[in-house]
Order: structure tokens, then sequence, then C-alpha cells
């Protein structure tokens, strides 16, 4: 089942750094960003995870929840969770299960071959459960900021609802 923007999140469960299983039901109640990279331990995963995570507080201060989601497994997300001091949870989704879901797996040519990677893309769900906001194929410089800027737009809206 696809996604689909100002729609609810189809039923999913996944596995969580923290020993934690992640459930659309389980994030009802509040703000979610889910971003989707490549690859741990690479140079702009690692820029970006450390920009949510030097953001991190901003977005827990509007209510948001982060949850980073990659192919990588649970061994490769402690180290990268422990080495970068993330304060927030990565989702392992080795068998790409939420890619696909989410519609992130694309071709890429990386040297020169043709290989299935992750495009790197943010998601950002309502307390309702609901797609509220989709950044794809994005850069990260700026990125961050842009999707705080979403959260805390989202969250006054909901205030005043």
């Amino acid at each position: 089942m696809a996604i689909v923007l100002n729609k609810p999140l189809p039923e999913f469960e996944a596995q969580a750094t923290g020993g934690i299983k992640v459930t659309n039901s389980s994030l009802l109640g509040r703000i979610v960003v889910l971003y989707f990279y490549p690859k741990d331990n690479t140079p702009g995963c690692t820029t970006e995870a450390m920009q949510f995570r030097d953001k991190f507080k901003d977005f827990a201060k509007a209510g948001a929840v982060i949850l980073g989601v990659s192919r990588d497994n649970m061994r490769s997300h402690d180290g990268f969770k422990e080495k970068l001091e993330l304060p927030f949870e990565l989702i392992a989704d080795t068998e790409e299960k939420l890619c696909h879901m989410f519609g992130v797996v694309k071709n890429k040519i990386m040297y020169g071959k043709k290989v299935k990677g992750i495009e790197r893309s943010t998601f950002l769900v309502g307390s309702d459960g609901v797609l509220r906001a989709e950044w794809r194929g994005l850069k990260v410089p700026g990125h961050v900021d842009e999707v705080l800027k979403a959260v805390k737009a989202l969250k006054k809206a909901a205030a005043t609802a």
C-alpha cells in the first residue's frame, strides 16, 4: 500500500534502535518526521543526521518525534547512533517494507553502475496519522530548517483548529 498526501498512513510495523517497535498507531497523537537516507556512516547521511540531532530540542519543543530510516541493519544503526550521539531512534528497514510503502527506492547510477538505492526523502505526519508534507530527492543543506518550519506551522494549525 502506497502513501498519499493528506491521507492517513497505511498500517505498518518496524523495528527501531532501543528495542522499540514502531507502528502507525504507536505514533498517533504526535507529529512525526520520518526521514529516509541511503546509508549509515556516509558523508551526506552523517551531515543530515547531525543536523536533525542539533535541532532535536526545537523539534521536541514543537511536539515532533524524529525517526531516521535506512536499509542498514540494527547493528549498523546502533553504532551510527552511538557515534553521532543521536537523541532519536533509527528504523532498520532491512526488508525495504517502509522504503517501498513510501516509494523511496530508486534506480541510481553509482560509479557508472546502475544500483537500487534510497532517494533521500523526508515525510511529515500529523498527530492525526495523516501525511501532511513530503520532500523527495532533497539536498541536505537547509533541509532540516525547512522541515522544522513545517512542523511549527503544523503545530500552530492544530492549536487553532
